[in-house]
């Protein structure tokens, strides 16, 4: 059985329906991909989405897992976590092992109830940095670098490759929202231990006016700014930032920084803004060269084929290559059918996986399900994302300590 992807908001094969939670026919294994299409994170879910599902598409036109096709049940929530309630009741019923609902508020909802059905959560790029805790939060998978990695990374790039960081003057210029703010503790500590100054510069959601906060910004004399938005917001802030004086190339971001949103600067204007990389970019990698032979070839994509190869696009089929990594493990050791808890333990046994070269190599265990908080920083060189920095990880002691203390605080509270 093919299953094909043909509407990022089209549901695949039905699950037989008996009573209480199922597996789908012939042992299919379900997963929800219930997701934000219409609401805030409209910036990103397309393409990931599509990203998502043209992988699981490649993995089912090779046969599967040992012959178990993957049944992608793809669903909007609006960002809305009474609808992400909903939308997760469904999918479970309809037996699905996985679930990913790319979007905080409605992953936040569902933690206590993935950690009692024992359904595992992927939250990448997004959720709780504290389930990186696999203790705490054993069927919760961030999969890729918390926001507090993600700040120490580029704290660590400066350090290393824009000479020496002693001294200087950060500037933290961010939404004002939980996920803006997140990154400052380890911000402050850096500060600290590695003796330069940073302040914070918050502005009003959803980002379309910042000129106030940047003439502070300017008043500050920033050596280096970590630009912490996402979709509209930030292309302001480039701007901003541009004409403010502040070299563009002394800009660094947090993942959230696109293809269009350089296309909404300039593409020229843009040329040498930073950010933090979780996935490659492009279409020179082994599995994106087999989505565009095996899949699109066949006229079988979930989406117009000049996204395949983009950030978020890349993205979405780099955690859907993990997930299926943890299948495999899980089927191997296991056997069918697939269910929540085989799968979280195929995955807190995958070693070192890198997606064949498009993502860092990421190892999980029933302690880390952060995957070691690897990244890298690449700059925007006119046309591509060329990567200025090795995959690496930075100062994971800091992280763990903020993972820790959130993690105790749950714990505290359930």
């Amino acid at each position: 059985m093919k299953t094909l992807f043909k509407g990022l908001l089209g549901a695949t094969a039905s699950a037989a329906m008996l009573a209480g939670p199922v597996q789908a026919e012939n042992d299919d294994i379900t997963v929800g991909l219930l997701q934000d299409f219409t609401a805030v994170y409209t910036f990103v879910t397309d393409e990931y989405s599509q990203g998502q599902q043209d992988y699981l598409n490649l993995v089912n036109a090779r046969g599967g897992i040992d012959g178990h096709m993957i049944n992608a049940v793809v669903r909007d929530t609006g960002n809305e976590p009474q609808r992400g309630i909903e939308a997760y009741n469904r999918v479970r019923e309809e037996g699905a092992v996985l679930v990913d609902f790319l979007s905080t508020p409605v992953s936040r909802a569902n933690v206590n109830r993935v950690l009692n059905d024992e359904v595992v959560m992927i939250t990448p790029l997004h959720g709780r940095g504290d389930a990186s805790d696999g203790e705490t939060f054993p069927y919760v998978f961030p999969l890729m670098a918390t926001y507090w990695s993600q700040a120490a990374l580029l704290i660590d790039y400066i350090d290393e490759h824009e000479g020496g960081i002693e001294g200087k003057n950060i500037a933290h210029v961010y939404i004002d929202s939980p996920f803006g703010r997140e990154p400052v503790p380890v911000l402050e500590e850096l500060s600290e231990r590695l003796n330069f100054n940073v302040r914070t510069f918050p502005y009003a959601s959803p980002g379309t006016e910042q000129s106030a906060v940047w003439s502070d910004i300017r008043r500050y004399r920033p050596d280096h700014v970590i630009l912490w938005g996402a979709g509209g917001g930030q292309p302001v802030s480039i701007r901003e930032a541009i004409r403010n004086g502040i070299p563009v190339e002394n800009v660094l971001s947090v993942v959230w920084l696109a293809e269009t949103d350089v296309d909404v600067v300039g593409r020229d204007r843009a040329t040498g803004v930073k950010r933090f990389e979780a996935v490659a970019t492009g279409r020179d990698y082994p599995i994106i060269q087999d989505i565009l032979d095996e899949v699109y070839a066949q006229g079988d994509g979930a989406g117009p084929e000049e996204r395949v190869g983009t950030t978020y696009y890349n993205i979405g089929v780099a955690t859907m290559a993990v997930a299926v990594e943890g299948m495999r493990i899980a089927m191997d050791e296991f056997g069918p059918p697939m269910t929540g808890d085989k799968l979280r333990q195929g995955m807190e046994r995958i070693e070192e996986f890198d997606a064949q070269g498009m993502m860092p190599p990421v190892s999980f265990s029933e302690q880390d399900h952060q995957g070691g908080g690897f990244g890298r920083v690449s700059q925007w060189d006119g046309e591509n994302w060329e990567p200025v920095s090795d995959w690496s990880a930075a100062y994971q002691d800091i992280v763990w300590e903020e993972i820790e203390k959130d993690a105790a605080g749950f714990r505290e509270g359930n």
